[in-house]
């Protein structure tokens, strides 16, 4: 992060996060139970990007699987803020297994970050199924 005001802002105010431990070089926040630190940085590396469902997917990003109510509930809560989608919410393999709500989004600093969930929760790390189309 080369910008911590800017971070709290997001994390707190866009993503609902509570703070943790603060201090001016770095801040701890609580994102559905999950830690993220932001540090800060003089300057943030370039990231490059994969085609996904025909979609530029950030290569570097960390990803957050929500419950399906909630996933819905993240979508409703960044729409209403205005954020930017890297890639907008939609349903990768409808009617399928592994159904799968996504959506990605860059934060003030350029980190992706991907929200998921699961039509059904079995599918998460299920490696006896795979969608055999091509990714791009």
């Amino acid at each position: 992060m080369d910008d911590l005001d800017a971070a709290r802002a997001f994390y707190t105010e866009v993503l609902g996060c509570a703070v943790g431990r603060s201090k001016p070089e770095s801040c701890v926040f609580n994102l559905h139970g999950h830690q993220i630190v932001a540090h800060r940085v003089a300057e943030m590396p370039t990231l490059s990007t994969n085609p996904v469902d025909g979609k530029a997917v950030p290569a570097m990003h960390f990803g957050l699987v929500l419950e399906w109510d909630a996933w819905h509930a993240m979508r409703d809560r960044l729409e209403a803020a205005g954020q930017t989608f890297v890639v907008g919410p939609y349903l990768r393999y409808a009617d399928e297994p592994g159904a799968q709500a996504t959506m990605f989004i860059r934060d003030p600093a350029g980190n992706h970050l991907e929200f998921k969930s699961f039509k059904d929760d079995a599918m998460i790390f299920d490696a006896s199924w795979s969608h055999n189309a091509p990714e791009a």
